[in-house]
């Protein structure tokens, strides 16, 4: 499988390049266009149990697409719904990732998508709720974020701090918790920040410039309210 960027920045596609009996994953809808050698079916990832925890779990939708060059070789167009960047990873079958739940667009059919529990203190209190994304496997990983996407590498033991809002993925190899922005309840929740994950490495942490709770709450002020 052969993939490409295109239109790199806030309004970007991935096209990707399929062989004759190659097949591609990907988020319900995130199809705009195809090679007329392309079949489109819906799959429930981890069977039915697997797709219904995804869905009342995590918010992701029940199916995801399966793309596949039944025909012979031909390319598939895919994006996101909401604009931002697009960044493709490469696993290795070694390491494994958390997607936050709007994070995942496509990937490879051999890397595997489950529904992962957060703690208790974690799905309160970290703005991602209890169930999160894990993807292992090996083959590629195209994830889209909303803004650009900014990639942290941390040393082991190096701390970072991100708002959880701006999360888009982390490597399973860091250890992180939450914890309120500010010291005391008062400033936490005044500053605008609530609370913020602590990660420590070694790993990577994939951040997101723009907050979607926050740009919903500024579209909310100029929408007419019926009385």
């Amino acid at each position: 499988m052969k993939h490409e960027i295109l239109y790199p920045g806030a309004f970007p596609m991935v096209r990707v390049e399929l062989a004759a009996g190659e097949t591609i994953k990907a988020e319900s809808g995130a199809m705009v266009a195809s090679s007329p050698t392309i079949d489109i079916e819906s799959k429930m990832e981890g069977g039915f149990l697997g797709a219904l925890s995804r869905k009342l779990l995590t918010g992701e939708k029940f199916f995801f697409q399966t793309l596949r060059a039944s025909r012979g070789a031909g390319e598939v167009l895919l994006a996101p719904t909401v604009p931002g960047e697009i960044v493709i990873m490469e696993l290795d079958g070694l390491n494994e990732y958390m997607v936050q739940k709007d994070g995942f667009l496509a990937g490879s059919e051999s890397i595997k998508i489950e529904s992962q529990m957060q703690s208790l203190s974690r799905g309160l209190l970290g703005g991602e709720g209890f169930f999160i994304l894990k993807v292992s496997g090996k083959g590629s990983l195209i994830l889209n974020s909303f803004g650009a996407i900014h990639k942290v590498e941390l040393k082991p033991d190096q701390e970072y701090i991100v708002d959880n809002s701006h999360l888009v993925a982390w490597s399973g190899t860091t250890s992180y918790h939450i914890e309120r922005a500010a010291s005391g309840w008062v400033a936490s929740f005044t500053s605008g920040e609530g609370f913020v994950c602590r990660f420590r490495g070694p790993g990577v942490v994939y951040i997101q410039s723009r907050n979607p709770g926050s740009f919903g709450a500024w579209v909310r002020q100029f929408i007419p309210v019926s009385e």
